[in-house]
């Protein structure tokens, strides 16, 4: 259980930190210790055979290296129709970093394995969901109806990934004008 929530707080943590990075940054950290955690009690505390140090501190690394791996990639499907721009980035950088972090992670682990075929088709799909959802991306960037769900109150991406928050448009000639009373001017 663990696992899953740390791998959960570090993914809101790695597709939520343009609308408030103090918060997110602390949100991720959590998640880190959390999944640190887990790491501890099930590659160490649990299992029959301890590694180790030089393996142990290897699991460790490619267990965080994993959580951040899969934050990015679910984290940047999930909210892919809010971030679509950083989604398309996320995504496909989830998938190549997960890859190799589980290698990594294997008492077996080979480079070879990550430079074989299985990497070369890992990579594949990683360029075809970058390329693929970028198209999505910026087809969604001519919308302007917006969707998914909001986080932050009137915040939406720049072309960059970052968050800034929305302007008023100031009316046009012949468009009505508000006071502050309610009434149409």
């Amino acid at each position: 259980m663990l696992y899953f929530v740390g791998a959960g707080l570090i993914s809101g943590a790695v597709v939520h930190h343009p609308l408030d990075p103090a918060r997110y940054t602390v949100v991720g950290v959590i998640g880190v210790f959390v999944f640190l955690i887990a790491t501890l009690v099930n590659e160490f505390l649990l299992a029959s055979d301890r590694p180790a140090l030089p393996r142990a501190l290897m699991v460790i690394g490619a267990s965080l290296l994993l959580s951040f791996g899969i934050g990015m990639l679910s984290g940047g499907l999930q909210h892919f129709d809010d971030f679509p721009a950083r989604g398309a980035v996320l995504v496909p950088l989830g998938i190549v970093v997960s890859f190799v972090a589980f290698i990594l992670k294997d008492a077996d682990a080979s480079w070879r394995r990550i430079f074989g075929p299985m990497g070369l088709a890992v990579l594949l799909i990683a360029a075809g969901a970058y390329f693929g959802l970028n198209v999505i991306a910026d087809g969604m960037a001519a919308e302007t109806s917006g969707g998914g769900h909001s986080h932050g109150g009137g915040a939406e991406e720049a072309p960059g990934g970052s968050t800034a928050p929305k302007e008023p448009a100031a009316p046009t000639q012949g468009e009505a004008v508000e006071a502050d009373d309610g009434h149409a001017h």
